[in-house]
């Protein structure tokens, strides 16, 4: 009998292939850890003499479209059958039964592309059998298994027509086709064969009619709305848990009359249903965007209220504690803060948020005048953990009894326990994100649970602060990292098609493409160039917009996720319908500025010329080096080493290089080499709209409009680099996919001050000087070097091809001092600013 040995670890197939007699069958490999493996893997399943399932993956990921499985299966069947030796007979492709019939347009033709992907292969790839899992099909109608049964039997009959070879289904959710009732075949095949854009729509209501188990057309509306038949209180309690406003004043006014007074409908049936909330959200059985959609029904019933309690003069109800939470001086972003205020008031604790860039003497004296419970410091960029700890020591210093709560993307459990905790000797406990704040604040805040939490706490921190002292990394000197520098070529340097400085603006009339626009890239003296917000939409990462609110996968798969797929779904066709507004309103505009330099690098900085001549020096960009102790022999990289050093070192080769004559001294060997500069936002306008949403009491929808924001802000940086990489030349044959644009399969680089390779974020300054970056854009400097708007992107160009994103990692004090003295501060003020990545 055929065994099939099914694991994702190597080793136990290898294991199982040992104790089989007879053929098996492996599933599976595929190619998406490269070419190398899967031909080590192929031949060794050989020698045992198996078969094997393909999978349709490769580097690139899963392939989707009919051109994608067939592109990686040819692929497939060439390596294995000349290289690997394999029996034709013995390969069977899995090109990847997706979800159809989820609401999503590019999901839509996935049932025909498999269909015509299988009866390519058969075609094509001579021998090569076909399977594939048939389930998946159907995955976005479950609860539906009337559908479901229907759609694997005609979905089954198709592929088969087309060569389908074998399945994996469940016999026991199989139907025979032709006893399949005509009217749900011609829904199902509908969907299917993609035969009509409303084809899901149909089949939906259609199996909420079989659900309903009666013909009567009107059953599925007359479900939805059955909520509205029960007692307010519980009508109150479904709206808030299932995030419904379109009743809410209707409701809470009946409540009102029925109980009264407005206090004992807060205090009663919408505290019972945010109670609710709270405890599914914490079990994990509600997902964050379907929270902030319940704290915005919560909010606009209290906003209902507000002018019956005013009149009563009646207090607030009672909440469980009372938080303040503030984004430090010097820093911008507050998107996962304003959703821990969220969460914290939806499980009745009083949120005081200040907001952002708020000083230290701000923060304690609300905190003090309002007699806040705890205190909550988030940040985004390192110089917050400087501005965070000085709060701790503050706190100390006045007295303070609170706890305090760290978060932010660059906080850490380990730096908190290093650098914070030891300031202040009331607990200080870093929250990792939303979903941790409640619990966290209600030990902090229980008098049966508080001293237990903060015993555990110390004790955690103690064996991170124990762990962080023992982890010293050895380090090279200075010296000896330089000399271990990268021994790059720079026989490849591009010309770029222009020297200086444009700006670009969403705010000038009709959209254009303006890499592909002769007038965008036309005379210098046009130098405001056009750029739509609608030209940004395709180069949109949506991964991280589903991190922002705490749901992990990738896009697209995160669509299919079978958690919390359904959430995800909801939320990208809200964002794609508020996109939609933001664009044809113009409620929000792009700018940028960006420009092209001749430059070489000097030691481990990078001077930037006036013009080809390079006779005067414009400013100095000052960069960091490896220090750890390299096993591999790989270099200590510097950003410096992708630019082309001013003069010729012993044993480089000479092309691209231009000879400039010094006053009494012999010409200056010199590489014609450039950087690239840039900033953009699309965050202009955003604090209106924000604005706009809050005073509606509507959170979900502020939160939704700054994380688009910063999608659009990212998408307008790839935009760029894109039409950078065209205009310096070496992009032009570029033929990307937005998801190749994603992982970065192009030449060059953009880092960015205060990221890993450039830490230090006051080079922001020197970029700011360089492009007139405030005056073009209205992007500024906050004191510690954060953009405002958040939604705002910079950082450097470079073409070399060899260049590559690396971390500088720990610097120990030889080259602090080195980077002092290049950058004229005292070691004081470097300390101060590089804190972070001391020893």
């Amino acid at each position: 009998v055929p065994v099939m040995v099914d694991s994702s670890k190597w080793e136990v197939i290898e294991a199982g292939l040992r104790c089989l007699q007879g053929k098996g069958i492996v599933n599976s490999i595929s190619l998406k850890e490269g070419e190398e493996k899967f031909l080590g893997q192929a031949k060794l399943i050989r020698r045992y003499g198996a078969a094997v399932v393909v999978m349709a993956f490769d580097e690139r990921g899963q392939a989707d479209t009919f051109e994608r499985k067939i592109e990686v299966c040819k692929r497939s069947y060439d390596l294995l059958t000349l290289r690997a030796a394999f029996p034709p007979e013995d390969i069977i492709f899995d090109p990847n039964v997706l979800t159809v019939g989820t609401g999503i347009e590019e999901h839509a033709n996935y049932a025909v592309d498999f269909i015509r992907a299988t009866h390519w292969i058969k075609q094509h790839l001579p021998g090569a059998r076909v399977s594939g899992g048939i389930s998946n099909v159907s995955f976005s109608f479950r609860g539906h298994n009337a559908v479901r049964e229907a759609m694997h039997s005609a979905f089954l009959f198709h592929a088969i027509q087309a060569g389908l070879d074998m399945a994996i289904v469940n016999a026991g959710m199989l139907a025979v086709y032709e006893e399949i009732p005509k009217d749900l075949l011609e829904l199902v095949e509908d969907v299917l064969l993609n035969r009509r854009p409303d084809a899901t729509e149909r089949l939906v209501k259609f199996g909420e009619r079989l659900k309903q188990k009666v013909g009567d057309p009107d059953a599925p509306e007359r479900a939805e709305q059955a909520w509205r038949s029960l007692p307010v209180e519980e009508r109150l309690q479904h709206a808030l848990v299932k995030g419904l406003d379109e009743f809410i004043e209707a409701d809470t006014e009946e409540a009102r009359q029925r109980l009264g007074k407005p206090l004992l409908v807060i205090e009663g049936p919408l505290m019972a249903g945010m109670n609710i909330v709270g405890d599914l959200f914490g079990s994990g059985k509600m997902f964050l965007p379907q929270v902030v959609k319940s704290a915005r029904v919560m909010k606009k019933a209290v906003a209902y209220l507000q002018p019956f309690m005013e009149a009563e003069k009646q207090a607030g109800q009672r909440k469980a504690g009372r938080v303040l939470l503030a984004t430090v001086k010097g820093d911008v972003h507050d998107i996962g803060k304003n959703i821990v205020g969220v969460v914290l008031a939806c499980n009745n604790y009083e949120v005081i948020d200040l907001g952002v860039m708020t000083p230290c003497d701000k923060i304690l004296e609300t905190a003090r005048e309002r007699g806040v419970d705890i205190i909550g410091l988030s940040g985004l960029i390192t110089p917050s953990l400087d501005e965070m700890a000085h709060v701790a020591r503050e706190m100390e210093r006045q007295g303070f009894k609170l706890p305090l709560l760290i978060g932010g993307a660059t906080t850490s459990k380990a730096h908190t326990a290093v650098k914070i905790a030891p300031a202040y000797r009331e607990p200080v406990v870093h929250v990792l994100d939303a979903s941790r704040a409640v619990p966290v604040v209600s030990q902090l805040l229980s008098a049966e649970q508080k001293l237990a939490f903060v015993q555990q706490l110390r004790s955690d921190y103690e064996q991170a602060r124990a762990h962080h002292a023992g982890r010293k990394q050895p380090l090279l000197t200075l010296e000896q990292a330089r000399a271990n520098a990268s021994k790059l070529r720079y026989d490849d340097l591009p010309q770029p098609e222009f020297t200086g400085v444009r700006a670009l603006s969403s705010s000038v009339a009709a959209d254009v493409s303006p890499l592909h626009s002769q007038d965008a890239v036309g005379a210098e003296s046009r130098r405001l160039l056009r750029v739509s917000l609608n030209d940004l939409v395709p180069f949109i990462d949506w991964s991280p917009f589903f991190h922002t609110w705490e749901l992990r996968g990738r896009y697209p798969a995160i669509l299919d996720h079978p958690q919390h797929g359904t959430e995800a779904r909801k939320l990208f066709a809200d964002a794609q319908k508020l996109l939609e507004r933001i664009i044809h309103q113009k409620l929000l505009m792009a700018r940028g500025v960006y420009g092209f330099f001749p430059a070489n690098s000097v030691g481990d900085d990078v001077e930037l010329y006036a013009d080809a001549t390079r006779s005067q020096v414009l400013t100095r960009l000052h960069f960091l080096r490896q220090q750890m102790v390299k096993d591999d022999g790989s270099p200590n990289w510097c950003l410096a080493d992708f630019v082309a050093p001013k003069q010729r070192a012993a044993g480089v080769p000479p092309a691209g290089q231009i000879s400039v004559r010094t006053s009494g001294r012999m010409p200056e060997a010199r590489f014609a080499d450039f950087l690239g500069a840039f900033a953009v936002t699309a965050g202009l306008g955003l604090d209106e709209l924000v604005r706009s949403f809050k005073d509606a009491h509507d959170d979900y929808n502020a939160i939704l409009a700054e994380a688009l924001a910063d999608r659009l802000a990212e998408a307008f940086a790839e935009w760029l680099h894109a039409r950078v990489r065209h205009e310096w030349g070496y992009g032009k044959d570029e033929t990307l996919t937005p998801a190749d644009l994603i992982e970065e399969k192009y030449r060059g680089i953009r880092p960015a001050a205060g990221y890993p390779a450039c830490p230090d974020h006051t080079e922001k300054r020197t970029l700011w000087r360089l492009l007139d970056v405030e005056t073009t854009t209205g992007i500024r400097l906050t004191e510690n070097c954060a953009m405002w708007p958040g939604s705002s992107v910079s950082g450097l160009y470079f073409a070399h091809p060899e260049s590559k994103y690396f971390a500088v990692g720990k610097l120990d004090c030889d080259q602090v001092a080195d980077y002092a003295k290049r950058k004229a501060w005292s070691v004081a003020e470097a300390e101060r600013w590089l804190g972070p990545w001391l020893t």
